[in-house]
């Protein structure tokens, strides 16, 4: 997924938590599938951004030679700016775009 493109909002957001738990009618079922998909999404921005380093990554045994590469600064900058996965992850629950199923009432 392109989350450069998600609708999450940048900084925190009050929800009712009467409104999170309609579908899964568990608050705590809710929060423990936002927290897994928030982790898919911080591995998978991490591999990302670290992919993208790795092109800047110099491997001189100087430690008094820095580099200030600009590019790579704008890239982190804009890896920070990002909305958090757990913002995001919050987002695609809202909006029905996590699969997600309980195992426990697949078996009843």
């Amino acid at each position: 997924m392109d989350y450069k493109k998600t609708t999450a909002a940048p900084s925190t957001i009050t929800r009712d938590l009467d409104k999170l738990d309609i579908d899964t009618k568990n608050i705590y079922e809710t929060i423990v599938i936002i927290s897994k998909r928030a982790n898919q999404i911080n591995r998978e921005l991490k591999e990302e951004l670290s992919s993208k380093l790795e092109e800047f990554a110099s491997f001189t045994d100087n430690l008094e030679e820095v580099f200030e590469n600009r590019e790579q600064i704008e890239i982190s900058k804009f890896y920070e700016r990002l909305p958090k996965p757990n913002l995001i992850a919050t987002e695609e629950f809202i909006n029905n775009e996590i699969y997600y199923r309980n195992p426990d009432e697949d078996a009843k």
